[in-house]
C-alpha cells in the first residue's frame, strides 16, 4: 500500500529531491537544481515550494516565485525570469505566481501526482490573491514532428489530442491555456528545439486591490415578495403594505427585494366603471409617486429594490415598466419588451426597446418582466453583458401561464449560467376587470451542475400563499461554473457559425 503526501519542501529534503530530478531529466545531463538554488528559494518564498512523497520518498516537486509580470511581459527567457537563477526577481508584492519547475520521477508517472501539486499551487495563487499562474512549458516531443509542423501547428494538434506531449498535454489538462510561443526560452532544450509554450492559468477569484471597506460581496441574499392581491382604499394603504414587506425582508439583511409585475393593480378598483384601457391609464398616475416612495424605502432600509412593474404613459403610449432603486439613492428604469396579445387587446400596451444590465453593490443584474423571460435572446444578451442574477417579476392568472414562466426561467438559469429569481402575485381581485385571478409560486433557480441543487431549484415558496422567500446565492460558484463546469454553455457556443446581437 502506497502512502502519498503533498507538502512544502524543506532544506533537509534536498538529497532525495536531487535523486528524483536526475532521474526525471536523464536525457538532459546536469539538468538539476543545486542545493544553494533550493536554499535560496526556501529563504525567499518557502510556501511556494511544493513536493510530493510516496512512502516518505520525494518523487516530484513544483517550484515557483512571485513576479511583477509587467516587468517582464510575454517576451522573456527562463534566465531572465529567474534572475540568472538567483531568484532575485522574486517580488512578494508581485501579481503573478511564476512556475519555474515541475517534475515527477519516471517510475511514479501515471499516478496523477503532478495534478496534486498543481492543485496546491492553485490554492497558493488564490490564497495570495495573485492574478494568475504563468510558466514557460517545454514541448519535448516537438523534435519528433519539427520537420512537418511549425510550433503553432504542433501545439494546436496537442490541444486537439491528435499528438501527445508529456508536458504540454499535462498543462492543458490542468486548465492552462497557451498565451504565446517562445523561441530561445531555454537554450539547450534540444527536445523542444528551444521552443516553449507560455502558459497561463487565471485565478477567477483575483481582486485587483484589497480594500478595508466596500469589498465586493460574493454571497448575496435575495428577498422575494409573493404578494397577495387585496383591496386598498387608497395609495397610502398600499405604501403601508409595501413598507411592511421591505421592513421584514431587510430585517434579514437582504441585499435585494423583488416585487411582482403589476402588483399595484388593486388601485384600479376605483376605475372599474371605465374600460380596461382607461382604467389602467388611471393606474399609471400612481407610478411616479410609487417610484419616489420605493426610493425612500431603499435608502432608509438599506436594501436594493426591484419594484416589479407598473403601468406608465410616455409620449401618449402605455408601457409596462419598473425601477431598480439602489440603496445608495440612485434609480434606473426597465421596460417590458414583449407584450402579450391580452395586454395589447385590453390595454393597448406598447413594448419597450432598451435591453441592459445594471451594476449594483451586490453584483450585476438584469430584469425581464414576465413574458420577456420566454424569449431566450433577451437573457442571452444580458448574459453577454455580464449578468449574474436575473430578476423576473411576473403576473399569471392560470397554472398554464405560470408553467411557461417557470420553465423558461429555469432554462435561462442553465443556458446563461446565472441565478434567476421570479416573484408573482396570488389571490383574487373580483372588482378589477381583466385582473380577476392570479396563480404564483415564487422561486430562485440555479444552473444545473455539481455545486448547485440537483434539480436547479435553490428555493421556492408555497403556491398561492402570501409570503416572503429569503435565499442566499453565491456568485463565486458562478465563476467556478464558467471556468470549470461539467458543461460551459456560454464558453462552448459556436460563435464561428452563429451570433446574437442587438440592432
Amino acid at each position: 500500500m502506497q502512502k502519498i503526501e503533498v507538502r512544502n519542501l524543506k532544506t533537509t529534503d534536498y538529497p532525495d529531491l536531487k535523486k528524483s530530478m536526475i532521474e526525471a531529466y536523464k536525457n538532459w545531463e546536469g539538468a538539476y537544481w543545486r542545493e544553494h538554488h533550493i536554499q535560496s528559494l526556501l529563504e525567499k518564498f518557502p510556501e511556494g515550494q511544493v513536493c510530493v512523497l510516496v512512502n516518505n520518498k520525494i518523487v516530484g516537486s513544483a517550484l515557483s516565485i512571485i513576479v511583477n509580470y509587467e516587468d517582464f511581459g510575454d517576451d522573456h527567457t527562463y534566465r531572465e525570469i529567474t534572475g540568472n537563477f538567483t531568484f532575485e526577481t522574486h517580488d512578494p508584492d508581485g501579481d503573478v505566481l511564476y512556475g519555474i519547475e515541475v517534475f515527477i520521477h519516471p517510475e511514479f508517472r501515471g499516478m496523477r501526482l503532478g495534478r496534486r501539486m498543481y492543485e496546491v499551487r492553485k490554492e497558493i495563487c488564490e490564497n495570495l490573491n495573485l492574478k494568475s499562474i504563468i510558466a514557460g512549458g517545454r514541448i519535448p516531443n516537438y523534435r519528433l514532428h519539427a520537420e512537418n509542423l511549425k510550433p503553432r501547428e504542433y501545439i494546436e494538434k496537442v490541444r486537439m489530442k491528435e499528438i501527445f506531449d508529456p508536458v504540454l498535454s499535462f498543462q492543458l489538462s490542468n486548465d492552462f491555456h497557451v498565451k504565446k510561443i517562445l523561441k530561445g526560452y531555454m537554450p539547450g532544450d534540444e527536445e523542444s528545439m528551444e521552443y516553449a509554450s507560455l502558459l497561463e492559468w487565471n485565478n477567477i477569484y483575483y481582486t485587483k486591490s484589497q480594500k478595508i471597506i466596500n469589498v465586493p460581496k460574493t454571497v448575496i441574499r435575495l428577498g422575494l415578495v409573493q404578494w397577495q392581491m387585496r383591496h386598498f382604499a387608497n395609495k397610502e394603504q398600499l405604501f403601508e403594505q409595501i413598507e411592511f414587506f421591505i421592513d421584514a425582508v431587510s430585517g434579514y439583511k437582504s441585499d435585494f427585494v423583488l416585487f411582482p409585475e403589476l402588483f399595484n393593480a388593486p388601485l384600479m378598483a376605483d376605475f372599474n366603471h371605465m374600460t380596461e384601457a382607461e382604467a389602467i391609464r388611471e393606474l399609471a398616475n400612481f407610478t411616479m409617486p410609487l417610484r419616489d416612495k420605493f426610493m425612500e424605502f431603499a435608502v432608509s432600509y438599506n436594501i436594493n429594490i426591484v419594484t416589479g412593474s407598473m403601468p406608465y404613459v410616455k409620449d401618449g403610449k402605455l408601457y409596462n415598466m419598473g425601477f431598480l432603486c439602489r440603496r445608495n439613492g440612485t434609480v434606473e428604469e426597465y421596460e417590458k419588451m414583449h407584450i402579450t396579445p391580452n395586454e395589447v387587446f385590453y390595454w393597448g400596451m406598447s413594448g419597450g426597446d432598451v435591453v441592459k444590465t445594471f451594476d449594483t453593490d451586490a453584483g450585476k443584474i438584469g430584469v425581464l418582466i414576465c413574458y420577456d423571460v420566454e424569449f431566450p435572446e433577451m437573457s442571452r444578451i444580458l448574459a453577454d453583458q455580464g449578468m449574474q442574477i436575473l430578476f423576473v417579476p411576473f403576473l399569471t392568472d392560470t397554472q398554464n401561464g405560470y408553467s411557461r414562466v417557470r420553465s423558461c426561467a429555469q432554462a435561462r438559469a442553465i443556458e446563461n449560467e446565472c441565478y434567476v429569481a421570479i416573484a408573482g402575485s396570488v389571490g383574487n381581485l373580483p372588482k378589477v376587470n381583466n385582473m380577476d385571478i392570479q396563480f404564483a409560486q415564487s422561486a430562485v433557480f440555479t444552473p444545473a451542475d455539481f455545486p448547485f441543487p440537483t434539480n436547479g431549484v435553490k428555493a421556492e415558496a408555497t403556491p398561492n400563499t402570501e409570503m416572503t422567500l429569503i435565499v442566499d446565492v453565491d456568485l463565486d460558484l458562478l465563476k467556478e461554473l464558467h471556468n470549470f463546469g461539467s458543461v460551459r454553455n456560454l464558453k462552448d457556443r459556436r460563435k464561428d457559425i452563429y451570433r446574437l446581437m442587438l440592432k
